[in-house]
């Protein structure tokens, strides 16, 4: 039997919005380890949807620091400054497919939750406007983000919370991910995972257990989703000359 989705719960960074958290990341490890060695590859591995100090310590202890657990605050605390400037510099900006599939998931009548590691999440979305002069931020009807728990994820705490809060129960709930660690997160809070690869890392996803894996949010199948299955749209047909 297949259940009806009645929920979207979204990780933000790398899903709605191109953050400059990678970047800050970086750059604030200079003075604590090799900034050569954080390439994306590696922040997607180790630190994407990891609380701040779990990443800072994560990224210090597998790129050599010195004593990674002793400075990863202060790290963590070097990065949040930067962050922080970037997004009141207006340094990122929304993923137009992801805006359009959030619009879609929100007419379609589903309740929509935000759960990201980040206490940045609610700053950049309220910054991020849609046609009819709305927010992005205000299509969410709870926002979990930066929200304090025991572990992050690949633990399902955070998603479990987001469920909690729209009063729907987790296998009727849409994970939307771009990091492993999310992915992992969602299939063990017992919801569906989608996994959205814009680094070219849908490997990565699928080993991780997304339930499907696309480039695009613009490529999952509406139709389908309403009837509680997740799968791409059939690809247009080819179009004959004239």
């Amino acid at each position: 039997m297949v259940l009806a989705l009645l929920a979207g719960i979204f990780d933000v960074d790398g899903v709605l919005v191109n953050s400059p958290h990678e970047q800050a990341w970086r750059e604030a490890l200079a003075g604590f380890a090799d900034p050569a060695g954080f390439t994306t590859v590696f922040y997607q591995s180790h630190v994407a949807g990891k609380p701040r100090l779990e990443g800072a310590h994560a990224a210090l202890e597998r790129l050599g620091g010195v004593e990674a657990a002793a400075r990863a605050a202060e790290y963590a605390a070097v990065k949040q400054t930067l962050i922080d400037r970037l997004i009141e510099e207006g340094r990122f900006e929304a993923f137009p497919d992801a805006v359009g599939f959030a619009v879609a998931l929100h007419r379609a009548g589903l309740k929509l939750a935000l759960a990201s590691s980040s206490r940045n999440a609610a700053a950049m979305l309220r910054r991020v406007y849609l046609p009819d002069g709305r927010t992005l931020l205000s299509l969410f009807d709870a926002d979990l983000s930066g929200r304090d728990v025991p572990r992050g994820k690949p633990d399902p705490t955070l998603f479990l919370l987001a469920a909690e809060a729209l009063s729907v129960a987790p296998a009727q709930c849409l994970v939307v991910e771009d990091a492993p660690a999310g992915i992992q997160a969602g299939r063990n809070a017992g919801m569906v995972s989608l996994g959205i690869a814009r680094l070219g890392d849908e490997e990565l996803l699928r080993k991780a257990g997304a339930d499907l894996v696309v480039t695009s949010l613009e490529r999952i199948d509406m139709a389908a989703l309403a009837r509680g299955i997740l799968r791409s749209a059939p690809a247009p047909a080819n179009v004959p000359d004239a």
